[in-house]
């Protein structure tokens, strides 16, 4: 039993499961869209998404604590070379425009971890994007939504069209809505500089504002150039989905609570759409 609880942890803290639902999210485009599944995309999307987050969510204490690393975070450096391996030789089998649009997402990961502006921009000593006041979750949304959106399109010279950039928009906003599970679990640890939206407008003007986040998400589907009734009724489950875990979110929830089951809800999609169809 302790094998499994090390490996559930080690599941969650090396950023496996947010890795799969970043890949959960980017194959329903391609379903969404009736393209076939593109290995080399997909499995980039995959392990960039470990080694964009442990560079994020590690950099700090590897670069002050390098001599006193604990076993368990030198356990996921070593994991997150392997990916960062495998992600450059899929990166090399993707479309050189979709490399260069790539190069965006890279600068945006680098900064929002490496402290690169003057001081007056920020609300701590970090100086990165991560730590720009109500910046956070719009840019977590932005990156989401281009890279589960765009990129596999891209990649497979699909032509942009209205319902691209509307899934696209509506991407954007299952993300924010995603997020706020998170800002709410972590309002009792954030400085009051960060300006998140829990702190701005309170608890329950936050769950308010998810539960329409997650309606626009769902009546949006009605904007499509075809509509399938299969995608609405998928759509409404995961709005509903989305509405129950913003509303039983709270400071007091453990981090089990958001890093798996809210976190999981883009894989349960996934699955929806797999199973009705596939």
């Amino acid at each position: 039993m302790e094998i499994l609880e090390k490996l559930f942890k080690f599941y969650l803290n090396a950023s496996i499961h947010v890795a799969l639902s970043v890949f959960s999210l980017a194959w329903i485009t391609l379903l969404k869209f009736d393209l076939a599944f593109d290995e080399s995309v997909m499995y980039f999307i995959f392990f960039a998404s470990i080694t964009g987050y442990n560079f994020v969510k590690y950099f700090g204490l590897a670069k002050f604590h390098r001599r006193a690393l604990a076993s368990w975070l030198r356990a996921i450096q070593l994991f997150s070379v392997f990916c960062f391996l495998f992600m450059c030789y899929f990166v090399l089998k993707l479309e050189f425009n979709t490399i260069l649009y790539l190069c965006g997402f890279g600068i945006v990961t680098f900064m929002y971890a490496i402290p690169f502006l003057p001081k007056r921009f920020f609300v701590d000593k970090h100086h990165n994007l991560r730590s720009v006041s109500g910046l956070k979750v719009y840019l977590i949304g932005l990156v989401w939504a281009g890279v589960t959106v765009l990129l596999p399109l891209l990649n497979q010279h699909y032509q942009f069209n209205t319902d691209v950039f509307l899934t696209c928009f509506q991407r954007f906003i299952f993300i924010i809505a995603l997020m706020l599970p998170f800002e709410l679990r972590d309002l009792k640890y954030d400085s009051l500089k960060l300006g998140t939206i829990p702190q701005k407008i309170g608890v329950n003007n936050t769950k308010k504002l998810g539960g329409l986040l997650a309606l626009v998400f769902f009546f949006l589907e009605y904007f499509r150039t075809e509509l399938d009734g299969r995608f609405i009724v998928i759509q409404l489950i995961v709005a509903v989905m989305l509405i129950l875990a913003i509303y039983f979110s709270k400071h007091s929830r453990s981090d089990v609570y958001t890093s798996f089951w809210v976190e999981g809800i883009p894989i349960v999609w996934l699955g929806l759409e797999l199973f009705l169809t596939l």
